[in-house]
């Protein structure tokens, strides 16, 4: 067994080495890393079983390595040493799932017990995933003689349907007499990390045990079959044949015997029953849509079927729209004011949830409105500079991203934050283009002061601060409401006035001193701007 201590003090590291007792705990092998980032680069090569870490750290904070280590490596213990007494950190610790939280200076009977009960717990759950592993291998030696293939085709494949309906026939999978059927479609909840981790996060192994709960109501009877639809990965379908109002109560069954397993229940799509095979593909399209449509406010209600009552409320819901809610948040992104940012967010999901309908296919809507919205937003506030920072996100989509849309819950408090953590960014991102836009333009006026004297052109300027001949000309029509050409040539003429004080200076060296080598084409410049010869200037 292998163990990892994470610390940025060389001294902590080298005490934790000796305070603890490793060969009694079966400990061979100890690493130790610097900081969170360089950790976490080691428990992938290292791969130890046990990680004794600090919570405060130059490099990689031990918060960041905690969450890290939930979600990359979860079957990793950990205990956390620090000096810090603070209950968001025990709380946090504990809701990662380490083991304990030691306080400096580090009691060598403390630390030992810790590391006892996580090796303790490693070495129980190690040996559950063999048993877990050798399970799965007996389970797949006794699959059901049909083909998933075959029955996937019914759906996927219209033209092999036929032929796949015989075969399935002759097998006695599907009964001879059985002409007409009902397709029936549970979505497995991606979210549920709680069953995930029961199978140790193998998919496979999750299918395959519920869609065996799921034969268990139906082979004996011989009322259908339950299957792994192969066009999506986690979903399950359960083909029935027979009276059609039989459905209702297969499920409910199904889901009293998943309960009793596994203490969990399953929502169930529904398409309108017709012949076999042919009506399988449109059954399955009715079934996804009435899981995508099913009202996330009713978590209790597990049998879905689309019908004009619930087409109806549709309908109703489908009014509200992002529109009903955009101004209040194009005023809160643009004062960029947190209060305002958090009312907007809570406005959203009050008008959700008083509608009294929410469906994934909802919140699929309201995402993309949001997302345009944020796209006309920057290009609105940005111009131009919009496309840049809107091609910049897509290659870091995390913020964009909203909590998981499961076919099971709906979060309104996630979707709340989630939604203020949109606009924070977004007000974010016009903020700091304007404030970069405003040092930029600060720092051209200062080149031209500098420089005034000299050849200047727009290009020039552009090639310099590396920006378009476009982006400069647009930028002192917004700052001064005059181009660029006639901001240098007002510049250079109120320095002549200056300079024409000094009775000793000649229009000629004055010219040549603001930039212009041609004495006649100062004057007429001078001229058109004063309304006066700069000879009728100087006389006054």
């Amino acid at each position: 067994m292998r163990a990892l201590i994470v610390d940025d003090e060389a001294r902590v590291r080298k005490a934790v080495r000796l305070l603890v007792d490793w060969q009694s705990h079966g400990i061979e092998e100890i690493a130790e890393a610097g900081g969170g980032t360089e950790a976490i680069a080691m428990i992938k090569e290292f791969k130890p079983a046990l990680v004794i870490m600090d919570m405060m750290m130059k490099s990689g904070h031990g918060m960041e390595l905690m969450v890290w280590v939930s979600e990359h490596a979860p079957s990793l213990k950990f205990i956390v040493i620090s000096g810090h007494d603070d209950f968001e950190f025990v709380r946090s610790t504990v809701r990662h799932g380490g083991i304990d939280y030691i306080l400096k200076p580090i009691d060598p009977e403390a630390i030992n017990a810790a590391v006892g009960k996580a090796v303790g717990q490693w070495r129980q759950e190690e040996q559950e995933r063999r048993e877990h592993q050798q399970k799965s291998i007996q389970l797949n030696e006794f699959r059901p003689v049909y083909s998933e293939k075959l029955l996937f085709s019914l759906i996927d494949d219209p033209g092999s349907s036929e032929s796949a309906m015989r075969r399935l026939r002759m097998e006695g999978v599907i009964p001879e007499e059985a002409d007409k059927g009902r397709l029936l479609l549970i979505p497995i909840d991606s979210g549920d990390t709680a069953l995930l981790r029961r199978f140790g996060y193998d998919s496979e192994l999750l299918h395959f045990s519920l869609i065996n709960i799921c034969n268990e109501f139906l082979l004996p009877g011989r009322h259908g079959i339950a299957f792994k639809y192969w066009g999506a990965p986690m979903e399950i379908v359960i083909l029935t044949w027979g009276p059609s109002d039989r459905a209702p109560e297969l499920i409910a069954r199904i889901n009293d015997g998943l309960f009793h397993t596994l203490q969990r229940r399953v929502h169930v799509g529904m398409g309108m029953a017709g012949e076999l095979p042919q009506s399988l593909p449109h059954q399955y399209d009715e079934a996804e849509t009435a899981i995508r449509r099913r009202n996330l406010l009713q978590p209790d209600q597990y049998v879905h079927l689309l019908k004009s009552a619930q087409q109806d409320t549709i309908e109703g819901a489908a009014s509200l729209s992002f529109e009903s809610v955009q101004e209040e948040w194009k005023t809160a992104v643009l004062s960029g004011d947190a209060g305002q940012i958090s009312s907007a967010a809570q406005q959203w999901i009050d008008e959700l949830c008083r509608s009294g309908y929410v469906s994934s296919e909802l919140l699929d809507a309201w995402e993309s409105d949001i997302l345009s919205f944020r796209v006309r937003l920057l290009r609105e506030a940005l111009g131009k500079e919009a496309d840049n920072l809107v091609s910049e996100s897509e290659h870091d989509e995390s913020s964009l991203t909203p909590p998981l849309t499961s076919s099971y819950t709906f979060s309104p408090s996630a979707w709340r934050d989630w939604s203020r953590a949109f606009m924070t960014r977004l007000a974010g991102e016009i903020s700091a283009r304007h404030s970069r836009e405003n040092r930029m333009t600060g720092e051209i006026i200062t080149y031209i002061e500098q420089h005034y004297r000299n050849e200047l052109s727009l290009q020039e300027i552009a090639s310099h601060f590396y920006v378009s001949r476009e982006y400069v000309s647009r930028k002192f029509k917004q700052e001064f409401g005059i181009n660029f050409s006639d901001y240098l040539t007002k510049y250079r003429i109120d320095k002549a006035k200056k300079l024409m004080l000094n009775p000793d200076l000649k229009l000629q060296q004055i010219s040549e001193m603001v930039g212009f080598n041609d004495v006649k084409y100062f004057s007429k410049v001078f001229k058109k701007q004063e309304g006066e010869s700069p000879r009728e200037y100087r006389s006054k």
